[in-house]
């Protein structure tokens, strides 16, 4: 499987990683969500795990970025806000 995991936190890059991925799963990472397009492009992954809240793009702006680009894009939103308002805009 292969899996892009954005974050802008590199210690929960490495947590994520360590939870969710088998040792033959190929894992690219983006830092900010303004590399989210991009990277895709090159790895082409099964599924993106989006942080919601980082300083450049927030993971809101980068998903409705990758969906324009690649409508079919799998986004999974990790995130440990549980506002009603984040989710309803995850949702979205």
């Amino acid at each position: 499987m292969r899996l892009m995991i954005v974050d802008d936190n590199s210690l929960m890059r490495a947590m994520i990683r360590n939870v969710v991925a088998n040792p033959s799963d190929e894992i690219s990472e983006c830092a900010d969500g303004a590399t989210v397009v991009s990277t895709f492009k090159q790895t082409h992954p099964d599924y993106v795990l989006m942080d919601l809240q980082m300083p450049k793009v927030n993971g809101i702006v980068a998903t409705k970025n990758l969906r324009k680009e690649f409508p079919d894009a799998q986004v999974i939103i990790v995130s440990n806000f549980g506002d009603q308002e984040y989710r309803d805009e995850a949702m979205d």
